[in-house]
C-alpha cells in the first residue's frame, strides 16, 4: 500500500460528514501544535513516533498533518512501511489548511 495524498478541502468535506472519519495525527513540534492545529488532531511529534508507534491503530485511516506537508509525508511513509493500512499525508500541511479551509487559523 502506498501513502495517498488527501486535499485540505477534501478532508474538510469528509470530516463534516463524519468527525470520525479520520484520525488525525499532528507530527510537528509542542510550539506549532499551539499557534494552530485541526479540531479533534492528535500531537505525536515527528522526532516520537516511534517510541509512540502503539498509540496508533494499524487499520484505521490516519492523515499525517505538518506545517507544509514534507515532515508528514516521512512519516506516513514510515507508517506504511510498518504495515499501516490506510495512511494520507496532507497535501500542503495546516499552511494548505489554513488558506483554503479555516481563515481564522494562524498562520505561521
Amino acid at each position: 500500500m502506498a501513502v495517498q495524498q488527501i486535499s485540505p478541502i477534501y478532508l474538510q468535506h469528509q470530516l463534516l460528514e463524519n468527525p470520525d472519519a479520520f484520525f488525525l495525527l499532528d507530527v510537528r513540534e509542542p510550539f506549532e501544535f499551539q499557534i494552530a492545529a485541526i479540531n479533534n488532531s492528535v500531537l505525536i511529534p515527528m522526532n516520537q513516533i516511534t517510541g509512540r508507534i502503539q498509540e496508533l491503530t494499524k487499520d484505521q485511516p490516519i492523515v499525517v498533518i505538518c506545517h507544509h506537508g514534507m515532515r508528514s509525508d516521512n512519516v506516513a511513509y514510515y507508517l506504511d512501511q510498518q504495515g499501516f493500512s490506510q495512511i494520507y499525508n496532507l497535501t500542503g500541511g495546516i499552511h494548505a489548511w489554513a488558506n483554503t479551509c479555516d481563515a481564522e487559523m494562524a498562520l505561521y
